[in-house]
């Protein structure tokens, strides 16, 4: 049985989710890639910030109507 209607979320929780949902699915995509980055002589820690902002960059490939809908499919898989 379903249960009551969930309000709409606003469009800054919508990009908020998506780009931490893109974060997971990247870094678990590309985690073999990104341990030889981080194990790399010349990887710095202060190159982390560097590294997730570009990572993050990647979410500008999706409009907001495309985030809303992962988003909400998303969120209407889990259980």
């Amino acid at each position: 049985m379903a249960g009551p209607p969930q309000p709409k979320k606003s469009d800054k929780e919508v990009a908020d989710e998506f780009t931490s949902y893109y974060l997971q699915r990247a870094t678990k995509e590309f985690a073999e890639d990104l341990d030889k980055v981080r194990t790399a002589d010349d990887f710095k820690n202060d190159a982390l910030a560097t590294l997730v902002n570009a990572l993050q960059q990647g979410t500008a490939m999706f409009p907001p109507d495309e985030q809303r809908r992962i988003v909400e499919t998303k969120g209407a898989t889990k259980s």
